[in-house]
């Protein structure tokens, strides 16, 4: 599983959680955390796209 993978299973795994559970906050938190993966994923694409 390389980099693009792993964070990107990280985010939908968040993701999925925060739609099962009901506290507000770690809803808040989990989706921050998935936003986070998925701007970790575009600068890693970036970087690999040729100039």
């Amino acid at each position: 599983m390389n980099t693009i993978q792993y964070l990107e299973d990280q985010a939908a795994r968040a993701e999925r959680l925060a739609k099962r559970i009901t506290d507000t906050l770690t809803i808040e938190k989990l989706l921050t955390f998935a936003g986070e993966r998925r701007r970790e994923i575009e600068v890693i694409a970036a970087r690999r796209r040729p100039a």
